[in-house]
């Protein structure tokens, strides 16, 4: 059985930072790509990172040159790290599993699996 949980949420200030974990059980770790998503009440889910079965990221435009998504996969985890944090950037974070479709500059990543999210809260 699939299973992933994060952790890491939190408050901080703004131009903070914070890391945030996913460990992903019950399946090759590798197998699937990965992704944070987050999603604030009344607004659509966005995707924050991705992170494909060959190391490739990529990253939303919200985002891009202030967090970084990577994986341990010794630990089976996936990380988001997170600086220079905006007030905007406060929203439920979610890791999601699912398969790759594709490969390079045009690779999906499918979210099969889902955490069951993080908050994060970021103060002016």
């Amino acid at each position: 059985q699939v299973q992933l949980v994060e952790s890491g949420g939190g408050s901080v200030q703004a131009g903070g930072s914070l890391r945030l974990s996913c460990a992903a059980s019950g399946y090759e770790f590798r197998s699937y790509c990965m992704q944070w998503f987050r999603q604030t009440p009344g607004k659509e889910r966005e995707t924050v990172a991705t992170i494909f079965s060959d190391g490739n990221t990529r990253y939303g435009g919200l985002v891009k040159g202030r967090f970084t998504i990577s994986a341990d996969n010794v630990k089976n985890v996936l990380y988001l790290q997170m600086n220079s944090l905006k007030p905007e950037d406060s929203a439920t974070y979610y890791c999601a599993a699912g398969d790759q479709i594709g490969e390079g500059t045009w690779a999906l990543c499918g979210h099969r699996y889902w955490g069951q999210g993080t908050q994060v809260t970021v103060s002016s």
